[in-house]
Formats: C-alpha cells, sequence, structure tokens
C-alpha cells in the first residue's frame, strides 16, 4: 500500500474539547452497574434530578462512562456521567469520576463579549426610558424634575454671581460723590 493510501485510511485528528468515544463491547461487568453509578451521582446532587439512563459508553478497557438524563432545573437537554472502572480479574468495580456536562442539546451561555462592545448609548436610553414606563412617569414630569436640580444658587458653580440689588431711592454716584468730599 503506498503512503499516499495509508493517510487517506487514516482517523481525523480529534478536536479539543470533544470527547473521543472508543468503539467496541464495553466490559460487561461495569455496563451492568447502572445502579452503582446513579447511587454515587446521589451523593452530589438529590435523586430527583438524576433522569432515565441514557447509556453506556466505552472509554478504555476496564473503563466505562454511564450517561444520565439530567432534570435539574436549568439544565435542559444537560447529562450526569459516571466513569466506572476495575483491576484486570477483579470484581471490585469503583467510580473514578462524577459530574454533569453539556449534550448538543443543552442551552449554553452566549459567547462573552467585552462591556466597552456589550452596552451601548442607545441600550442605557431605551432601559431609562422602560423605567420611567415602568413607574409611570410622562416625560413631561421627567424634565420637569430636572429644572430644580439644574436651578442653582450660585455656589459651586462657574457662572458669575448676581449682582447686587441697590435701593432705587439712592443715586448710584453716591459713593463716588462722597469719596470726593473726603478728599
Amino acid at each position: 500500500m503506498t503512503a499516499e493510501r495509508q493517510n487517506t485510511l487514516r482517523t481525523p485528528a480529534p478536536k479539543p474539547g470533544v470527547p473521543q468515544w472508543k468503539t467496541g463491547k464495553p466490559d460487561a461487568m461495569l455496563a451492568a452497574a447502572v445502579d452503582q453509578a446513579r447511587r454515587e451521582l446521589e451523593t452530589i446532587t438529590p435523586a430527583g434530578t438524576i433522569g432515565e439512563h441514557l447509556g453506556a459508553k466505552r472509554e478504555e478497557d476496564r473503563v466505562v462512562t454511564h450517561l444520565f438524563d439530567s432534570r435539574l432545573a436549568g439544565y435542559g437537554g444537560w447529562q450526569w456521567f459516571a466513569v466506572l472502572t476495575r483491576n484486570s480479574r477483579s470484581k471490585v468495580v469503583t467510580v473514578s469520576e462524577i459530574g454533569l456536562l453539556p449534550s448538543d442539546d443543552s442551552v449554553l451561555a452566549p459567547p462573552w463579549v467585552p462591556w466597552s462592545e456589550r452596552v451601548r448609548p442607545e441600550d442605557v436610553a431605551a432601559m431609562q426610558a422602560e423605567e420611567a414606563a415602568a413607574a409611570g412617569e410622562a416625560p413631561e414630569q421627567g424634565d420637569a424634575e430636572a429644572e430644580p436640580a439644574a436651578e442653582d444658587d450660585g455656589a459651586g458653580s462657574d457662572a458669575a454671581p448676581a449682582p447686587e440689588e441697590t435701593d432705587p431711592a439712592e443715586p448710584e454716584d453716591a459713593d463716588e460723590d462722597e469719596a470726593s468730599d473726603a478728599e
């Protein structure tokens, strides 16, 4: 057989994060240990959250993974798993690992997006409009509430202070006249 022909017969490289199931018949003793796998899962979750047994898959010689449907709220399509193993010529089944994994039917969170790309000015304006509508406020009321906050006594603002009020009976030049008489 030529080298080119051998390369085309090889299996594709495994994708990262995707489990590769070995083909072949699973260990009969481990495949029959469904009740033990369920009991071990009940050590980390209530029995009501573990659904029906979905199957047993062979990982290696004398290593089998049991899959159970998840009834855990918010985890639709996820699967509980229990990895069982045994030594050669031993009848003692050992649990290696238990946990919860997503399946192809799982509802997963969307990909992470940085905050600067998630929140836009129009999102903030829409949120404020929704809050105002929920509170039963009309837009005019919101504007009226903003006006008193804008009016200020001049303290702490950049505006020039209001001129002092003078008595209309006194002439404005009276101070100047008094200053010239004093000299």
